[in-house]
């Protein structure tokens, strides 16, 4: 929702130029959305939906930040210093979320190297088959 906000106030803006960044993190953010929702992160294993989430939430706070002051520095008009001050709002709030994604994406990790070698050979060790 933030996104979009900041899409529209840079619509309105003299700062047009900067609509797009707002625009694709808004995309991004339906797409995982309905990923999400409608269980797709079940269904393809091989893409690793939480680094997808890690790295739109690392982009999206840099991109913010950046967009945030030269809006506010460069523009005087309103609609700028409104999607100026919203982008930094969003900074904050994709900094958040980075954060508890990256918390998210090191259980993630974990979790698949549970599989490591060592603990395969054991099993291998004490299985009884003899596959000879």
């Amino acid at each position: 929702v933030l996104s979009f906000i900041i899409f529209i106030c840079y619509i309105a803006s003299l700062a047009g130029s900067f609509m797009m960044a707002p625009l694709l993190e808004f995309l991004l953010a339906v797409f995982l959305f309905f990923a999400y929702a409608s269980k797709l992160n079940e269904k393809f294993k091989g893409l690793y939906w939480p680094l997808t989430d890690f790295l739109r939430c690392v982009t999206a706070a840099i991109i913010y930040f950046a967009i945030s002051i030269a809006a506010v520095s460069k523009y005087s008009d309103g609609a700028s210093k409104a999607a100026g001050v919203f982008g930094f709002i969003a900074t904050i709030v994709y900094a958040t979320d980075f954060y508890i994604t990256f918390n998210d994406l090191v259980a993630f990790l974990k979790q698949g190297s549970s599989d490591s070698p060592e603990e395969r050979k054991s099993e291998d060790e004490e299985s009884d088959s003899d596959s000879d």
